[in-house]
């Protein structure tokens, strides 16, 4: 799934590529991808994209102040850019293309998503915060006003485990799966751990984690071109995605437990004491 960095990357793309340009043609192919009816899809026609910005894991593309453009890519959804634009008719049904975008000087850019699983989200709104994902997200981690201060206090009185409340977005937006595993390694915190029962120690550890891993990753992701991204992320990753590779700070074999649509990756050394966990499916710790 694509989460804050790679999607600072592509809006950062788009910003560079698409901005100041017009809207030719806007067309959704996987009629459940669109989300919203009012402004039409339509409305995008002759339309000049006058900026790109990024809320948690949405990007939005604005025309103007009251018409926006505003996709979430889930988690199997991806952004193929195209510096001309392919004018084969896409079939619905028949293809991984849930939108194509055309822009005036013949590039433009599909959305597509792989798998069965349809979660690809396409809004247009006339204001990007009339989207219900988008209203209900938490503070950006990177903004500067995102201090250590804000987060303890986030943290404080929340009666779950650390790794649900990093990927809830309606507490920090952003983080999904992948980087939330990243930043539980660098903080040598176990993902099981009490949010609420933090230390005043664990949570400078936790805060400054969350900081040096995404600031790398955005920077790694930054001026790169959509179809580089994915490789980007996967090099960066020290366990995420690397069950029984050597965790790079220790050795130790890298770990996963299993759930019913994803997998997270941590090291039983820098982390748990040692001890590895057991697959949720069967218990939570081996005894």
């Amino acid at each position: 799934m694509p989460e804050m960095p790679e999607v600072q990357g592509l809006t950062a793309f788009l910003d560079d590529r698409a901005v100041g340009r017009t809207i030719t043609r806007a067309a959704v192919s996987a009629i459940s991808a669109l989300k919203t009816y009012d402004p039409p899809i339509h409305a995008l026609q002759a339309a000049e994209v006058t900026g790109a910005s990024r809320h948690g894991k949405f990007i939005v593309l604005s025309c103007g102040d009251d018409l926006h453009l505003v996709f979430h890519l889930a988690k199997a959804g991806w952004l193929r850019w195209y510096d001309e634009l392919p004018t084969t008719l896409i079939k619905p049904g028949k293809s991984p293309i849930a939108l194509r975008v055309a822009l005036d000087d013949g590039a433009g850019f599909d959305l597509t998503e792989a798998g069965t699983k349809r979660s690809l989200a396409v809004y247009v709104v006339r204001d990007p915060h009339d989207v219900p994902g988008i209203a209900r997200l938490g503070p950006d981690p990177l903004d500067p006003s995102f201090t250590r201060d804000v987060f303890a206090g986030l943290l404080e009185g929340k009666r779950m485990q650390i790794k649900g409340l990093l990927r809830d977005q309606g507490v920090i937006a952003g983080i999904g799966n992948a980087y939330s595993d990243e930043i539980l390694h660098a903080a040598r915190m176990s993902p099981y751990a009490n949010a609420g029962k933090l230390d005043d120690a664990e949570i400078d550890r936790l805060y400054a984690a969350m900081q040096t891993t995404l600031a790398e990753a955005v920077a790694e992701a930054s001026g790169k071109p959509p179809a580089d991204l994915k490789d980007a992320k996967r090099r960066g990753m020290q366990v995420h995605a690397r069950r029984g590779e050597a965790c790079p700070v220790c050795g130790d074999t890298v770990r996963s437990v299993f759930f019913a649509d994803r997998s997270m990756e941590y090291c039983p050394t820098c982390q748990t004491g040692g001890k590895p966990l057991a697959d949720r499916r069967l218990s939570r710790l081996l005894k």
